[in-house]
């Protein structure tokens, strides 16, 4: 079902957003909007080919360059889906020459469509050229999410009212840039060709100008619909082309399929060689594509959250979930997620504080390998933040504000912003918002109490821990008068006052790190006391120094009345001027802009985001001094409580600038609204979050996504709405998530999974009486999948069957086709009993029967190849193997290994369970637990696919979801039944299973 959504020309559904109508007023917003990725780059939604004006972009994560002002910053790679239109069409006087642009001719109508169910990007239009000519084209692209160097886009184009020729260019662009400034220098280029002289590519290979980053794509094209499509190498240097030309007629569909291959010198020594030997072997654009459409599905089993009755938050929940993994590094620990995604040139790639408390948990439970990456890009940036602490007079690590690839403090000094009228203005973000250190720390702290992975800590998340608090110990200082330790000149998560003393959020995050440092050193004392030594040693941690740095918990100054319950955002806050802000409405700027800059705000108690309540969303989840270690505990004790919070919430959040302020704030309050029960003022800040990139609520969408509001997003639904909290249900227990939810008045239903200590959890949250169902017994994502050979992969049915007539013959036993359907899927020597009924033989005439048979079946085998694959099974295997699912093969047959080899499907096959594994043949569950166990996985985590009711009942014996092929009398009892695996596709079963 559609609904009209209150952006002009925008409709909304379940999993799709879809632009009705070209406005080229917001093109770069709606680039932004329509970018698309796989987590090792991202493209912006720019057209094929070309607008005027228009930020083409694609960005590889980690792929960084230097660049003045700014340090440096995500370099733009070339442009792979460059592709320029050509109509030919002949009069009796002249050969007329129309290119295809849509700021030319007529636009008859216009569909652009994101579909973030399978990743996939679609634009249709029908053009009128000035001559008059009307076609209609229908392009696509997608980046893989199941192989991440591989990119592809397609056209298909139908001329309605003439015929002529068209000329279809597909280029490399090899001229990108950021916004006027170049980063890339040309190395070399070629053409492929196949054995024959045909063309069948062309690869381009450039290297970043400072930090020396190689790049090599590949790309090759396919036409189809046309009669003898002529292809040509085309371009000039930097800038390699395939052209396709053909004849059309009206009412023709041709279509143009474009793969491009993409290596950087990150992962590869020799990139340019890398693409074009990836091309040399590349699969179909079909092929292409529901691999990927599968590995989506995949992901989505654990990823998507389902809103019933709120048709519009629906979407902008999974798009925002959708951004997040395009961005993720899925597969590389050295690089995070900017601030602005890799969907736009906004903060030049730089990461922030963005990723560990706004972005990270949405992936901590729910694809926790990537937050594991996320963390460990921290480690591996330790060497730049230990050199800032030193440039700065410190020992220790201290974290950059914004940090591109080395950890190198990356923040700009200098800016030339709208209120300086063309002065530039001092920037000291990368000099005083030290809380970054302390906020990282939070997070991996989060991360091992979540996933408990003691090997991730020892080696990695404990020494940025200990670290960073050696740089604390420093800087903290001591206030003889008072007897306090303070923390001074310094920028809160509140922008808007620079400079300040003792702010409530760093100075009460930093006595949570300096605890859970010296539990870090308890810890590693016990379970790894070499580990513990190596750190000592290399970081210096001293006996002297942890005293201190207990002393400093005890007595760290917190701005604090607990008689008032108010927490002061710094020294002197409440003492600054106060405005309301509700005399400056309406209003399309931020108080910011206003008030004059920073020298406006900072003499007023006007927030540009929670600060103090950031700090008590943070402490929500935590609890001070963790019975399980004995460390020193603060005296001036700050907890989160709910009077605390309703006493700050009042107090704060009508001095915050929602509208204009930062993006980071809105779902943050609107979280903590929910715990106040206040679901009307925390939908509202939930909407504002929520379609900060769709409808531009902020007029800055087209800089790039804003992470942060997308992963905060998250947050807000479930630790919000949801009212996830993470508890012991009895002092004995463990800790398990639980669900209080506080749901809208639109929403009638809430449904999602955590993942917590290697269990999933799902929840089920209803309006009515807000009934909740979490199971964590509920069945895992599938990751291994076991097919039967016999009847599934391959029809050796009628070879078993020729065996036992020829075996049936010679003892002169009755014997056909009905009596052979009773020993399908049955063991070599369970056949046998059923063909001998009740007549008795000794036990080595059976041997010497089985093995005449096996002889005879061997024979028939021999003439087995490639061809012999049941049709969809040679694709699905495919499938399978490329979005990474394990694949085995259980089958009671001892002959599985040669049939396989005879089969050519040995590299997609890790486990073969077959006769030789077990003893006992189905329907006992043996044969699939053995191959369950083999793969390294549960039984939860695998599916069976078998034609045989025994293999059904052997399946599902060993706990594991089972697909039926054949009629349903005989595998009936399967969770699926299919009549075989023709045209079945991963995304599609995954869908079928999925009410199970």
């Amino acid at each position: 079902m559609d609904a009209q959504g209150t952006s002009p020309h925008f409709l909304y559904t379940d999993w799709s957003l879809t632009e009705t109508q070209f406005d080229p007023t917001t093109q770069h917003q709606k680039e932004t909007v329509f970018t698309i990725g796989n987590g090792y780059l991202e493209t912006r939604g720019s057209f094929e080919e070309g607008y005027p004006g228009d930020w083409p972009a694609t960005l590889i994560n980690g792929v960084y360059d230097d660049v003045p002002i700014v340090h440096t910053e995500l370099a733009n790679c070339p442009d792979w889906l460059a592709l320029a239109i050509a109509i030919d069409t002949e009069s009796s006087t002249e050969t007329l020459r129309e290119r295809f642009r849509l700021d030319q001719g007529e636009i008859l109508s216009y569909q652009r469509q994101l579909d973030l169910r399978q990743g996939l990007l679609d634009r249709l239009v029908r053009w009128r050229s000035p001559a008059g000519h009307t076609i209609d084209l229908h392009f696509q692209r997608f980046a893989s999410l199941a192989d991440r160097h591989w990119l592809a886009h397609s056209i298909e184009l139908t001329p309605l009212n003439f015929q002529g020729s068209v000329e279809i260019q597909a280029s490399i662009n090899g001229y990108p840039e950021n916004q006027g400034v170049m980063h890339w220098q040309w190395v070399n280029q070629g053409e492929m060709k196949h054995k024959g002289g045909r063309p069948q590519g062309v690869w381009l290979h450039l290297r970043t100008r400072s930090s020396g980053i190689d790049l090599g794509m590949a790309s090759s094209i396919a036409v189809n619909g046309a009669q003898d499509p002529e292809i040509q190498f085309k371009g000039c240097e930097g800038h390699p082309t395939l052209a396709a030309t053909f004849s059309v007629r009206p009412g023709q569909t041709v279509s143009l399929e474009k793969i491009v291959a993409v290596f950087t010198s990150r992962e590869n020594s020799d990139p340019a060689r890398a693409a074009r030997e990836a091309l040399q072997q590349q699969p179909s654009y079909s092929t292409l594509r529901s691999n990927h459409e599968a590995a989506w599905a995949n992901i989505w089993q654990d990823c998507d959250i389902s809103i019933e009755g709120d048709l519009k938050a629906q979407l902008a929940v999974r798009y925002s979930i959708f951004q997040l993994l395009a961005s993720a590094p899925h597969e590389d620990e050295r690089c995070s997620i900017p601030a602005k995604t890799l969907s736009g040139f906004g903060y030049r790639g730089h990461v922030f504080w963005d990723t560990e408390l706004f972005i990270l948990p949405g992936f901590l439970y729910t694809q926790p390998k990537i937050a594991r990456n996320l963390l460990t890009y921290r480690y591996h940036t330790l060497s730049g933040s230990r050199r800032k602490a030193r440039d700065n007079g410190y020992p220790g690590a201290r974290l950059a504000w914004e940090s591109a690839d080395t950890g190198n403090e990356v923040t700009p000094r200098w800016l030339f912003l709208e209120e300086s009228n063309g002065d530039p203005t001092r920037i000291w973000f990368g000099d005083r918002q030290l809380h970054i250190s302390s906020d990282v720390a939070y997070a991996i702290w989060q991360y091992w109490q979540a996933t408990g992975d003691d090997d991730w800590m020892q080696r990695y998340g404990a020494e940025i821990i200990l670290d960073t608090a050696v740089f604390w110990g420093s800087r903290i200082e001591w206030d003889g008068k008072r007897e306090i330790y303070e923390i001074r000149n310094v920028i809160g998560p509140d922008e808007d006052h620079q400079r300040v003393d003792n702010n409530a959020f760093t100075n009460r995050l930093v006595q949570w790190h300096l605890e859970k440092a010296l539990a870090t050193i308890e810890w590693l004392g016990r379970v790894a006391p070499e580990r513990l030594a190596e750190l000592e040693s290399k970081l210096d941690l001293t006996p002297d120094r942890r005293d201190r740095w207990a002393d400093m918990v005890r007595r760290l100054w917190i701005p604090y009345d607990p008689n008032s319950g108010l927490i002061e955002q710094f020294d002197g806050f409440f003492d600054l001027e106060d405005i309301n802000l509700k005399d400056y409405e309406p209003r399309d700027r931020s108080m910011y802009s206003i008030l004059g800059g920073v020298e406006g705000t900072s003499k007023r108690q006007v927030i540009k985001q929670p600060d103090v309540l950031m700090l008590l969303y943070v402490l929500r989840g935590s609890v001070n001094g963790d019975s399980s270690f004995n460390v020193a505990k603060p005296k001036n004790t700050l907890e989160y409580s709910r009077q605390v919070l309703e006493k700050n919430w009042n107090y704060y959040e009508p001095r915050t600038d929602h509208s204009y302020g930062s993006s980071l704030g809105p779902a943050i309050h609107a979280a903590l609204a929910c715990n106040l029960d206040k679901p009307a003022e925390a939908y509202e800040h939930f909407m504002r979050a929520a379609m900060v990139d769709i409808e531009d609520v902020r007029g800055n969408a087209n800089d790039g996504i804003h992470a942060a509001s997308a992963g905060a997003l998250w947050q807000a639904v479930l630790f919000g709405f949801g009212g996830v909290r993470f508890e012991r249900p009895t002092p004995d227990a463990p800790v398990q998530p639980v669900a209080n939810p506080h749901l809208p008045p639109k929403w009638t239903r809430l449904k999602f999974k955590i993942q917590w200590r290697g269990a999933s959890y799902d929840f089920d949250l209803q309006s009515q009486g807000a009934r909740m169902n979490s199971d964590n017994t509920s069945k895992p994502k599938i990751r291994g999948v076991i097919f039967d050979l016999d009847g599934v992969l391959t029809d050796t049915a009628e070879f078993h069957y020729l065996g036992w007539q020829r075996v049936a013959d010679e003892e002169r036993i009755p014997f056909d086709r009905q009596a052979n359907e009773a020993m399908r899927g049955l063991s070599r020597r369970d056949s046998l009993l059923k063909l001998l009924g009740d007549a008795i033989v000794s036990e080595e005439k059976m041997q010497e029967m089985m093995e005449r048979k096996n002889r005879y079946y061997l024979e028939l085998i021999g003439q087995m190849g490639a061809q012999h694959l049941l049709g969809g099974a040679g694709e699905l295997l495919d499938e399978l193997h490329s979005t990474g699912i394990k694949i085995a093969i259980g089958s009671a047959s001892k002959n599985a290994r040669v049939v396989i080899e005879r089969l050519e499907i040995a590299d997609r096959i890790e486990v073969i369970a077959d006769g030789h594994s077990v003893t006992r043949s189905k329907p006992a569950p043996d044969l699939f637990l053995y191959a369950a166990n083999e793969l390294g996985l549960s039984p939860e985590e695998c599916l069976v696919v078998e034609d045989a009711a025994s293999g059904v009942e052997a399946a599902l014996a060993a706990g594991m979801q089972a697909v039926g092929l054949g009629p349903s009398d005989r595998v009936g009892a399967a969770h699926v039944v299919l009549p075989n695996l023709e045209g079945v596709r991963w995304a599609e079963l995954l869908a079928k299973l999925a009410p199970i």
